[in-house]
């Protein structure tokens, strides 16, 4: 790496000194969390090369760290509305779970959004945000996405606008071979045909993949992020707009995982000692490097697996196995994993009612939370002063 810095008041006669001193202040920069480091860029024009160059973010990206800081998108309304409100909300883990409430109505935690946004995922610090314009009269809308660095105020040039139907689904992600960020849209036809839309930001069209094999349970299910893949838990070779659960059979249930990288798809088998349909949906998470399958047992229990190893289907492992009279809930309605699966947020059994389970030692807290609003989607998410090309 040959880094050119102005500012640096060296005498002419040591360049090799000024070097090491460069190096120096990077390496202790690259130590600092990123808000701070954004101001730490108006103390001389040297700091601003260093804290802005390329290979100074990458490091510091790398050793900032992961899954401290949560987003979450929160809305008064599931309709696309202009006049609903709609917003980014930061806050750190410890600070959610000990008071969600305020931690959420800080308005210095805030950032606002169009009432068309919808957040598709979050990845290295961006935000992936779709925005979507409904036709009149049809099911059709027009999406563009860009990306957003709520930290540096970084806001990309919206993609190429692409025609859907109303059952689609999203998911965002980064490919660290062409060090490119993309955003996948599944699109599932009235014959219950499948197809992706892949775009890469920065370029000038979309991609198709065909014949893609199965679609998620809900069009607000994004793709989850892990090791450069997109993953969704679907029906395979679903049959029009809507399935009856009832009739959904063990072998309709599959995971698909998108590779980014060659822009192909796999399927992940599920655990072997899933032997029965869940009573509801099943759900996946992610938390760290490990993928986490969620469901219920005949409806009165709330199983949990890890793949300890992603992409090795033999490394699922049950992490738990609890009622739901000992949780306090009536269904299961997953939100969020903490804590590499030690911690699960699930809905309680009233509208605003959030239920916190501790695995470690068995706990239960529970919060009314959102008490004026109804939806509340999560993310992991960590600061960072990327902003690409």
């Amino acid at each position: 790496m040959q880094l050119h810095f102005e500012g640096m008041h060296m005498a002419p006669q040591h360049p090799t000194v000024a070097l090491l001193l460069c190096e120096v202040v990077m390496e202790i920069l690259s130590w600092v969390p990123a808000k701070p480091l954004t101001r730490l860029k108006l103390v001389c024009k040297s700091w601003n090369s260093i804290i802005s160059h390329p290979h100074f973010v990458k490091l510091h990206l790398h050793r900032s760290p992961k899954n401290a800081i949560l987003l979450f998108t929160r809305t008064a309304t599931l309709t696309f509305d202009e006049k609903a409100k709609r917003g980014l909300v930061f806050s750190s883990i410890e600070s959610f779970i000990q008071n969600p409430s305020s931690t959420l109505d800080a308005q210095e935690n805030l950032h606002s959004l169009h009432g068309q946004d919808w957040v598709s995922g979050s990845c290295n610090g961006l935000v992936c945000v779709a925005h979507i314009f409904d036709h009149p009269n049809n099911d059709i809308s027009d999406i563009w996405f860009r990306l957003l660095n709520p930290l540096t105020g970084f806001i990309s040039e919206n993609s190429p606008y692409l025609r859907v139907n109303v059952n689609n689904a999203f998911g965002f992600g980064y490919d660290e071979s062409s060090d490119s960020y993309k955003v996948l849209t599944l699109i599932r036809d009235s014959s219950g045909t499948v197809t992706a839309q892949v775009y890469s930001f920065g370029g000038s069209s979309w991609k198709t993949i065909n014949s893609f094999p199965a679609f998620p349970f809900c069009v607000e299910d994004n793709g989850h992020f892990i090791r450069g893949t997109l993953n969704w838990l679907g029906l395979r070779n679903p049959h029009g707009g809507h399935y009856d659960w009832a009739a959904v059979t063990l072998d309709m249930l599959m995971i698909v995982s998108f590779d980014l990288k060659s822009d192909t798809h796999k399927q992940i088998l599920l655990p072997k000692g899933i032997d029965e349909i869940p009573g509801e949906e099943p759900t996946l998470g992610v938390w760290g490097n490990s993928l986490y399958l969620l469901h219920d047992y005949k409806k009165t229990h709330f199983i949990a697996w890890q793949m300890k190893e992603f992409g090795d289907e033999n490394s699922w492992t049950q992490l738990l196995k609890i009622s739901f009279q000992n949780l306090g809930v009536e269904r299961l309605l997953s939100v969020f994993i903490f804590e590499n699966g030690n911690i699960f947020m699930l809905r309680g059994r009233h509208r605003f009612e959030e239920v916190f389970y501790d695995r470690r030692d068995n706990s239960v807290k529970r919060i009314n939370i959102l008490a004026d609003n109804s939806y509340l989607i999560a993310f992991d998410y960590v600061e960072s002063l990327v902003q690409p090309c």
